[in-house]
This record gives structure tokens, sequence and C-alpha cells, in this order.
């Protein structure tokens, strides 16, 4: 219990620190447990740093090629189209997107659209926007191009695993979208008897910026963006067709297991993520001869090392932890995890609220769930609990959604949980998690 509470404190300290607040404790947490514990320590979490560069730097590159950009175009024209359903149109819009291109990060793009379009409509902006944080969540659990996935599939270690939480998380987390989009159709005063925005209509220039608005003001896209969104699209398509049927790739000796070798000879889907996507980086730079320079300063790229640090010292760290304390969880949880497997997203939705980063919760618990027994389509339809980091309002995401509500209805509560984001956040991943367990009982 003492080692555990150093564990949930270094995580909680990292997580007010923010960026790579997660990593620096971590180590501090995983010297503690060294030093003074006398732990012996895995290995580092290798593989899921590797494919967060990868993908990452592939993501970087599509976005300095200007074809995040265009992708962002064709999302606006789709929210524009029908303002008076934005509070479904928006979220799945945004869903897809963030599916496609495997990162939270591009909703940033939409949330001035998604409040504009809202407000001047005369609905509740915090109706779309809180939902539409959450489907640029929910997304990456099933999008091939994303880390937290792909951690997914090295953990699982079985063939098809790609494909199969793709068939059981995407159609789940759709129906739990759905439902999400319903819990807030009605959330809150409507936007004209909210006393803060009749309020705020009373000032002349904040009424002239709610009614003009910016509607088709389009900045000039760069002219290989299309194609770099092309080869972006036929990286993922490769991904997945190499998930779906890893005979069709080569096969060596057999021997003993690497970061890119299994041991019976086939290659490990960290190998084949970071081949195909950082030569789609090569090939986008060529074709649309994008420099390095400007990956190298896109905003995508710059975060990157933030998460890096974050997995590598608090995986590294939990870890440590898991594998030292095993006989104790599995004593534990084992019997009440075994007969009602759905207990265990519970542990899992808590230490994603605590870890803001999916790769990190889905490397740390999952090897739990396999020690404890859980089927793996018990822990795919588990997975989307890892996109819990709405719980506590400081992801980056819910903030940016904050702010770019100048109506002020999307807030933090004054008790800090109670905000904007809970109810859509926990009725979407209920939903997908039910949803997941219904899908993989036929499927798997």
């Amino acid at each position: 219990w003492i080692e555990f509470i150093i564990l949930i404190g270094m995580i909680l300290i990292g997580s007010q620190m923010k960026g790579i607040g997660l990593g620096v404790m971590g180590m501090v947490g995983l010297l503690i447990f060294i030093i003074v514990f006398k732990m012996k320590p895995t290995d580092p979490p290798l593989d899921v740093m590797l494919i967060i560069m990868a993908i990452v730097t592939t993501a970087a590159t599509l976005q300095a090629s200007g074809g995040l950009d265009y992708l962002v175009r064709l999302a606006e024209r789709i929210i524009r189209s029908n303002p008076s359903n934005i509070t479904f149109i928006a979220p799945f819009t945004v869903y897809f997107l963030c599916l496609f291109a495997g990162t939270a990060h591009i909703v940033y793009s939409l949330l001035p659209i998604i409040a504009e379009v809202s407000a001047k409509k005369r609905i509740r902006p915090e109706r779309p926007l809180s939902i539409s944080v959450i489907a640029s969540h929910v997304a990456l659990t099933g999008s091939p191009m994303s880390a937290a996935t792909a951690a997914l599939v090295v953990i699982l270690g079985t063939q098809g695993a790609l494909v199969n939480i793709m068939m059981i998380c995407i159609p789940a987390c759709i129906i739990g979208l759905l439902l999400g989009c319903f819990s807030v159709f009605k959330k809150g005063v409507e936007l004209n008897n909210d006393p803060v925005f009749i309020e705020k209509m009373k000032d002349p220039e904040f009424a002239n910026t709610i009614n003009s608005g910016n509607e088709g003001k389009e900045t000039e896209l760069k002219s290989g963006a299309k194609t770099a969104v092309l080869i972006f699209a036929c990286a993922i398509v490769l991904i997945v067709i190499a998930g779906a049927f890893p005979s069709i790739l080569p096969h060596f000796e057999a021997g003993e297991k690497s970061l890119a070798v299994n041991a019976d000879g086939s290659l490990t889907m960290v190998a084949v993520i970071s081949v195909i996507t950082l030569t789609a980086s090569a090939a986008m730079m060529l074709i649309t001869k994008t420099s390095t320079t400007s990956v190298s300063k896109a905003t995508l790229f710059t975060s990157m090392a933030s998460a890096v640090v974050s997995v590598f010292g608090i995986v590294w760290m939990s870890s440590t932890f898991m594998r030292a304390n095993n006989d104790t969880i599995q004593h534990a949880l084992g019997e009440i995890v075994s007969q009602y497997p759905w207990t265990f997203a519970i542990a899992v939705f808590i230490m994603g609220a605590l870890m803001f980063s999916q790769a990190a919760t889905t490397k740390t618990m999952m090897p739990l769930g396999i020690a404890l027994g859980l089927p793996p389509a018990a822990l795919i339809a588990i997975f989307p609990t890892v996109n819990s980091d709405f719980v506590l309002p400081g992801y980056p995401t819910l903030l940016a959604a904050i702010n770019f509500d100048r109506t002020g209805s999307t807030k933090i509560g004054k008790f800090v949980i109670n905000h904007s984001f809970m109810i859509p956040g926990i009725v979407t991943i209920a939903s997908a998690v039910a949803i997941g367990f219904l899908i993989g009982s036929f499927l798997l």
C-alpha cells in the first residue's frame, strides 16, 4: 500500500506539472522503488516510444505539407452545411477526422468553428463543444494511426489484432458517441435565455463578433496538400492490410524475440508501423517538396517530445510496480475480474483519468488485464476507457474548448469535476464499453 501511494502520488504531482511532468515524476517514483524498496526495474517501454515517434512524425509531416489544413477545410464545410444539427454533425465530423489522422490535437482547428456556428445559430455552444472534445479522444481507440491502438496491438500480440480492435472499437465508439450526443442535446438553458450570454450581448462589440463570424474566409492551401493526404491514406491502408494478413510479410529465421522480429520470425507491429509511417513521411516530403525543417517546427512534432518523455517515465515506473506486486494484485483482483470482466474497466478508467495519456494507460493497464486472465475480446471492449483524461479538466483539448466558447456556456464547475465534459464523456465511454462487449461476443 505504501508503494501504491507513492505510485499514485507521483502520477498526481506529474499531472499537475503538465507537459513532461508525468515522465520526470515517473522517474522519481522509479528511483524510490529501486533504491528504497529494492524493486527490479522492468524493461523501459521502448516499443510504445518508437511507435509514438514514428506516427507523430508522419502526422507532423502531413501538417507541414498542408494536408491537415485540407482535412480541416473539408470538416469545416460539413459543420457549416447544417448548423441546426451541429450537436450531432460536429462531433461525428471530429470523430472521423481524428480517426483518420490518429491524433486528437487536430480538433483545435475545429473548436472555434463549432463555437462560432453554434453561437450564431443560438445553440448553446457547450453542447457541440463538449461532445466534440470527447469525440476527438474516443477516435484514438480504434484508429490504426494512433499510438494507443498500436500499443494494444503489440500487447495482444495475436494475429489480426489490429483488425479485431477496429471491428469492435470503431462501431462501439460510434454508437457510444451517438448516445453521448443525445446526453447533451438539451443540456443547460437555451442560449437566448442564458443570463451570462444576455449580459454579454449588451456589449455592442461582443454582439457584433457573435453575429458576424468568419464564414467564407479560407486560407490558401499548399500545393501538395491533397497529395499528402493521399499518401497518408495509403499508409493507413498498408498498416491495416499488414495487420490483417501478416503472412504476406517476409518471415525470418525463428529465434529470440526483439523489437523488430517476433520469436517465430515474423515482423512485429512496431517494425511494420514504424517502417510504413516513416516511409510515408519521406514520400510526403519528397513529392510535396516539404522541408524537414518545417516538419520539425510543426506543433505536432514538438508535442512528440512531451509524449515520449511522459510514456518513458510513467509507464516504466508503473510496470515496475505492477511486476513487483503481481501476486498481490492478482490475489486481490483476480477472482472478481474473472467473474465480472467489466469491473477491470473501472480500474483502467481511474488510471486513465490520472495519467492524461491513452498510450501510457494502455501500456500500463492492459498487460495487467492479460495477467488477470481477461480474454482479448474483453480487453478490446474495455479499451475505450483509456480515454478518461477528461475527468480532471486539465487536458489541453478541454481547456481549448472552454477558451473558444466566448458565450461562457462551456465551463469548469464549482467542484472542478462537475464540468461540461463529464456527462457526455461518461455516457459515451460507458456505452462504448457495453456495446464493445456485445460486439466482441459475436466476433471473437
